[in-house]
């Protein structure tokens, strides 16, 4: 199978620590994105997101800085055993908080249609819910 990396940079009209929060926090991940999340900041964690479509777990939680996690898609297309790495970089801007993002080791077939599922189901809600 080839992977492929996926990398966004993005900022948002927040801090770094609130950013880190509506990720990590089961209740503001599901506000935001409108689906049911099982997530808890604590590292060596497993969670799911979007009903259980997202699974993975957490490896390494700095609260405000950094978020890396496991991360696969429950799809057809996915294979079975096959996890991707997802990082958060978190810091303070001007204009809020800049993301750093990096999605690695995508299935080349779906990487087109996970890295804009990231705008569609996660930067995009996350905006409107930072904003309102």
């Amino acid at each position: 199978m080839k992977t492929t990396d996926i990398h966004q940079t993005l900022t948002f009209p927040t801090t770094p620590l609130d950013l880190y929060q509506c990720l990590m926090d089961e209740r503001k991940h599901s506000s935001f994105t409108g689906s049911p999340a099982v997530i808890e900041d604590k590292e060596d964690t497993s969670f799911t997101t979007y009903d259980g479509y997202i699974e993975g777990k957490n490896i390494v939680l700095e609260r405000g800085k950094k978020i890396v996690q496991t991360w696969k898609a429950n799809e057809e297309e996915w294979p079975e055993n096959h996890f991707s790495e997802v990082v958060f970089s978190l810091s303070a801007s001007p204009e809020g908080c800049l993301l750093e993002f990096y999605h690695t080791a995508v299935p080349e077939t779906l990487a087109k249609d996970i890295e804009a599922g990231w705008a569609q189901y996660y930067w995009d809600p996350l905006r409107y819910y930072l904003n309102r």
